[in-house]
């Protein structure tokens, strides 16, 4: 019979065993993980784009822009931002979330309240007015053969597809609370096909998405017509957060005003239905601020459709 080892050597083995097992481990490198992604002295910016139109859209309309701004910033870089519709975007800014704005011209001057400023104007003025949509069927001559009838709009906010085509119907004697339906169907694409599926007689809208649906949508676009259009006014902005690096803004004004002068910008501008971006300032939306306080005298109040 085999006789068990004697216990000084058990105690030995024992306390070996211990000391291994109390060594720190010596851990293998591996990949390392963290709630955000290492910038290395890249700063990040949010560009945020009012819904000018649905988000899968503009993202393809507005992406090649950021990747040609991050191509040439350097230490900089933008992230395209859509909203689902216009009071989501007004939130954002006034929540200050967003880096850069692309607001209407009514936006801008809620967001210069919010402590945002114009860098730059996004389009002509030529190119800012409202007009009006109708199926080429239709009976509509006049304006006063609108009574009765049913308007769609993107949104109450909507500067060119609402606020100036209704003040142009309160210039032709149609009140706006009594003698039609107002609809405000979410975006510029929705107010345009909501005539061509005949649930309202016109549509408002204001001239890039228009040109936008003519493209994507032909057989649809070939039923309906322009048939009024407003005045034209200041097109819409391209601004800053005030605490953004003065350089940063100044680099972004530089390359937004030369766009127009190669062919690679020239080939962006229209992707986005614009022909230009123009220097600007707070001070030359001042025309937005008459035509505002015009319009809330006379037809109502922005925020109240």
């Amino acid at each position: 019979m085999m006789r068990p080892p004697c216990l000084p050597l058990l105690y030995i083995a024992l306390i070996l065993i211990a000391a291994v097992s109390c060594r720190p481990s010596v851990e293998t490198p591996g990949p390392q993980y963290a709630a955000t992604p290492v910038r290395l002295n890249v700063s990040t910016y949010r560009f945020a784009v009012y819904p000018l139109y649905n988000p899968t859209k503009l993202f393809q309309v507005y992406q090649p822009l950021i990747d040609y701004l991050n191509k040439n910033l350097g230490n900089a870089q933008f992230t395209l931002e859509a909203s689902r519709d216009y009071a989501a975007f007004e939130d954002k800014y006034g929540k200050r979330e967003p880096d850069f704005l692309l607001p209407n011209a009514w936006q801008t001057l809620q967001a210069i309240q919010s402590g945002y400023h114009v860098i730059a104007t996004a389009g002509e003025p030529s190119d800012f007015k409202g007009i009006f949509i109708v199926r080429k069927d239709s009976t509509i001559k006049q304006p006063a053969d609108l009574k009765g009838k049913a308007i769609s709009y993107p949104s109450a906010t909507a500067f060119a597809a609402c606020i100036m085509p209704q003040y142009w119907l309160y210039q032709n004697h149609i009140d706006i609370k009594r003698d039609i339906e107002n609809h405000y169907v979410g975006s510029q694409e929705s107010s345009i096909m909501n005539v061509y599926l005949k649930l309202t007689a016109v549509g408002a809208t204001w001239p890039p998405p228009w040109r936008a649906f003519q493209v994507d949508h032909p057989q649809q676009a070939n039923e309906l017509k322009v048939l009024w259009e407003t005045e034209s006014l200041i097109n819409n902005s391209v601004m800053a957060r005030d605490d953004v690096p003065t350089d940063v803004q100044e680099r972004i004004q530089t390359l937004l005003a030369g766009l127009d002068k190669t062919q690679e910008g020239k080939a962006i501008l229209a992707g986005m239905e614009t022909a230009r971006f123009i220097l600007a300032k707070d001070k030359d939306y001042d025309v937005v601020q008459v035509y505002v306080s015009r319009f809330e005298k006379d037809v109502r109040k922005v925020n109240e459709p």
